[in-house]
This record gives structure tokens, sequence and C-alpha cells, in this order.
């Protein structure tokens, strides 16, 4: 692994902690978990179409219109889907529990989806890896046992 690709990780880690808190207080004062999303949906899309402008010009606005397809809403509805829960555990369970359980997750069905697309076949191969996740998991149940 590059230093660099580690460190972006990290820093992105920081940043969802820091999302999900902020989001978790403006529900706060709002009458739906919605508004939060709505807010940080709004802000990524001005953002992200200023760089896109600032790269590419009008055409980068022209070429993301024409690349829409039905299945293109799937990521948007499973990111604001991540968002949403996110939100909802660290206001239920707090961010170690919350963090926790999604980490733990994400490898399971990482893992799964590696092992699926693998040309390597038998259990063995992939000892080590199911033996990390394994661990992980149970580090995820004693962080979240607290808290459910």
């Amino acid at each position: 692994m590059t230093p660099l690709i580690v460190a972006l990780l990290v820093a992105a880690g920081a940043a969802i902690v820091a999302q999900n808190l902020l989001m978790a207080h403006m529900t706060a004062g709002a009458s739906t978990v919605l508004i939060a999303l709505v807010m940080n949906s709004a802000v990524g899309l001005v953002a992200l179409s200023i760089l896109l402008v600032s790269r590419s010009g009008l055409a980068g606005i022209s070429e993301a219109f024409g690349a829409v397809r039905i299945w293109g809403v799937l990521p948007g509805l499973l990111g604001s889907f991540f968002v949403f829960a996110s939100i909802v555990g660290y206001q239920r369970l707090g961010p170690a529990a919350t963090i926790s359980i999604l980490v733990a997750s994400q490898l399971i069905f990482g893992l799964a989806l590696d092992m699926a697309r693998s040309d390597v076949t038998g259990v063995q191969s992939w000892l080590t890896a199911i033996a990390g996740a394994g661990l992980l998991v149970s580090g995820a149940f004693l962080v979240a046992s607290r808290s459910l």
C-alpha cells in the first residue's frame, strides 16, 4: 500500500466521523433527518459541479447529463441510505458503536465480494482474511455491546 492512499483513507475516515457528528447535530433542530440529508446532498452537488466546470467547462456538465442511466441513480440512493443510517446510528447508539457496526459489515460484504470474484478456490487460501474479519466483527460486537 502506498502511504498516500493510506493517508487519503485515514482522512476520509476522520471526515466521515466529523460529517456524521455535524449532521446528527443539524437534525436536533430540524423536524426530520431529511433536512440534514438534503443539505448534505445539495452542498455536495454544488461543490462537485463547481469542480467539474472548473476542470472541463460546461462540456463537463453536458457529459454528466449524457451519462445518466436509470441504474445510475442507485449509487446516489445507496449513498443517501448510508448517510441516513449513519446519522440515526450516531443519534441512537453513538459514534463508536455505529462506526464499529458499519465497518464490520462493510468488511464482511467486501470480503464476500472479493471471494466471489476471485479465481482462488478453497477456504484455506482465505483463512487469514476470514480470521481477520472474525476478529474485527468480534471487536465491533464488544464496542457496540455497551450501546445495544
